[in-house]
C-alpha cells in the first residue's frame, strides 16, 4: 500500500472529496495546499464524453492563456529557411534551421519544448514522427504549429500558448500557471483552458460532452471543479 508524506495528508485533509468546488475557491484552496519547497505547477484534467478510438471524436487544440505559464520561458525551435528563418529569429525563435536540425533530432536530440515549422519543410520534418511523436513535439497544422506565420507562432508559445490533446482514456490535460500566480489570473487562466476544450467539441460527440473536471498542483490532492 502506498504511503502519504505529511506534508500531502496534511493537504488532503483541507479537502472535501465530494465537494464540486467554483472555480475561485478551487484556485484558492489549490494555492493553500502547495507547500512543496519549489513553485509548484497547477494543472487542470477533463474527463470526455468521446471515444478516441474515433477518427471523428478527437479532440486537439491550443489555447494562448491570458497570463502565460510562469516558470522557464519555454525553448521553440523553428525548422525554416530564408526568410522565413529570419522572421523566426527575429521573432525569439531559440533553434532555427532546416535540414541540418532534422539529422541533429534523428540522432537524438531533443532539448526543445516546442517545434514549429514552415508546410514547405514537412517533406523534411515527417521523418521525424518517431522522435516527436511520442513526446508530444512533432509539428501538426491542428495545434497551429505547422504555419507560414512563424512570427506569431513563436511569439504566441513564448507568451504561453497551451496545446491539449485527448489521450486513450477520454482525457485531456494541461497546465495552467503556478501556484505563485495571483488568484484571479489562475481562475482566468484556468476558464481559458476549459472553454477553449469546450469549444473544441468533435460534431460526432453525442451525450454530455465534459463529463469531469479538477484541478491540482504538482504535489498535491486534486478537486473537482463544478462547471456547469
Amino acid at each position: 500500500m502506498a504511503t502519504r508524506s505529511k506534508r500531502y495528508s496534511a493537504a488532503l485533509a483541507q479537502a472535501e472529496p465530494a465537494k464540486r468546488y467554483q472555480v475561485p475557491e478551487a484556485v484558492s484552496l489549490i494555492k493553500q495546499m502547495a507547500t512543496a519547497k519549489f513553485d509548484e505547477t497547477v494543472e487542470v484534467s477533463l474527463r470526455l464524453g468521446v471515444d478516441p478510438r474515433k477518427g471523428d471524436q478527437q479532440v486537439r487544440g491550443s489555447v494562448v492563456l491570458p497570463h502565460g505559464l510562469g516558470g522557464r520561458a519555454r525553448t521553440v525551435l523553428v525548422f525554416a529557411e530564408g526568410d522565413k528563418a529570419a522572421e523566426a529569429e527575429e521573432a525569439g525563435a531559440d533553434f532555427v534551421g532546416g535540414a541540418d536540425l532534422v539529422d541533429k533530432i534523428s540522432g537524438g536530440w531533443t532539448d526543445f519544448d516546442v517545434a514549429v515549422a514552415v508546410p514547405a519543410m514537412m517533406r523534411h520534418v515527417g521523418k521525424l514522427g518517431r522522435v516527436l511523436g511520442p513526446q508530444g513535439k512533432m509539428p501538426s497544422p491542428k495545434a497551429g504549429t505547422v504555419t507560414n506565420d512563424v512570427a506569431a507562432a513563436v511569439q504566441a508559445y513564448k507568451a504561453g500558448k497551451v496545446e491539449y490533446r485527448v489521450d486513450a482514456g477520454a482525457n485531456v490535460h494541461g497546465p495552467v500557471g503556478k501556484a505563485s500566480f495571483a488568484a484571479d489570473k489562475l481562475v482566468e487562466n484556468v476558464t481559458a483552458f476549459v472553454d477553449a476544450v469546450r469549444a473544441a467539441r468533435p460534431p460526432a460527440a453525442k451525450g454530455t460532452y465534459i463529463r469531469r473536471v479538477s484541478i491540482t498542483s504538482s504535489m498535491g490532492p486534486g478537486l473537482r471543479l463544478d462547471i456547469a
